[in-house]
């Protein structure tokens, strides 16, 4: 990215684009130990993946205790309260449904800073505090070395993370029309009614391609959602087939990408303070048209 020819900086940024989604795929799949057949080596990958991620201000114990327990409660479960933010602070919500009309990743950006700000702010996460800091100085160094080198290969940094987050975003966005809650890590929630069958129904699929499967590869078979919460200890390479084993060719849980693409785009901004996440095809038109999809649902940042 810091080559002086614009067609190599474009295909560095999308490569690095491209190699941290990777990166927070890997984290997915090393909490639900489907990398290695033991525990430590997957959280030791966990770590490194979370590192290239650009999310390791937290550690990786901390991001499979909340992934996992929004598997067994069939729900998104958050630790800090975004909306309750907004809500007492109606400027914050102004200015980031401004930078979300304008492209700009705001929302997703405040869920990876709190992570960093609250073991400073929060008494309760003052034992995270080494960690955050220590991850905050050494990611400050590294930013600043790259500047020096190359101020145009930091700022196209930058373009590649605020990338990255628009690409997880949109594949979370989708995934489900869960209830949302915001609780402390280790506190309870009751299941009312949240039984298998409410996962799947309340689960979607939005695949980068179902005519051609070999592009999910692009997002490490993410996008096979139904599958994965049918059954979440099968690794990412074996998603595809359980997907046509469980639901044929054809299911009505995936999301044709068009559709999600044209909705992400057009409730971009209704998405940052939206009380639900919309219900597909509830308005009669194109099944995505009323999914208006989530934030701060994302597994690096629901700590």
């Amino acid at each position: 990215m810091g080559a002086a020819h614009p067609l190599a900086n474009a295909t560095g940024v999308l490569l690095c684009v491209h190699a941290m989604v990777l990166a927070a795929y890997l984290v997915h799949e090393a909490a639900h130990y489907t990398l290695f057949a033991s525990p430590e080596a997957n959280r030791r990958i966990g770590e490194w993946m979370s590192f290239v991620a650009g999310s390791s201000y937290a550690s990786f114990a901390r991001i499979r205790q909340m992934h996992i327990r929004h598997h067994r409660d069939r729900a998104d479960l958050t630790c800090f309260d975004f909306k309750g933010l907004m809500t007492r602070r109606p400027g914050l919500r102004r200015t980031l449904e401004a930078l979300e009309w304008a492209y700009v990743p705001a929302t997703e950006v405040l869920m990876h800073l709190q992570v960093v700000w609250r073991p400073f702010l929060a008494a309760s996460q003052r034992r995270h505090l080494p960690r955050a800091a220590g991850m905050l100085a050494l990611r400050i160094a590294l930013l600043a070395m790259l500047g020096v080198w190359s101020l145009k290969a930091l700022l196209l940094y930058l373009l590649a993370y605020a990338l990255l987050l628009h690409v997880l975003n949109f594949f979370d966005a989708f995934h489900h029309t869960f209830d949302q809650y915001f609780v402390e890590a280790e506190q309870p929630i009751a299941l009312d009614g949240r039984d298998r069958a409410y996962e799947q129904a309340h689960t979607y699929s939005n695949l980068v391609s179902a005519r051609w499967p070999a592009l999910n590869l692009l997002t490490l078979n993410f996008g096979y959602h139904n599958a994965h919460h049918e059954r979440a200890a099968v690794p990412w390479y074996r998603l595809p087939a359980l997907h046509r084993e469980l639901y044929g060719d054809r299911h009505q849980a995936v999301m044709p990408l068009p559709e999600l693409l044209a909705t992400w785009h057009r409730n971009r901004v209704r998405r940052v303070h939206a009380d639900d996440y919309g219900v597909p095809g509830a308005d009669g038109g194109r099944r995505a048209d009323s999914f208006v999809g989530a934030h701060g649902v994302s597994f690096l940042t629901v700590i």
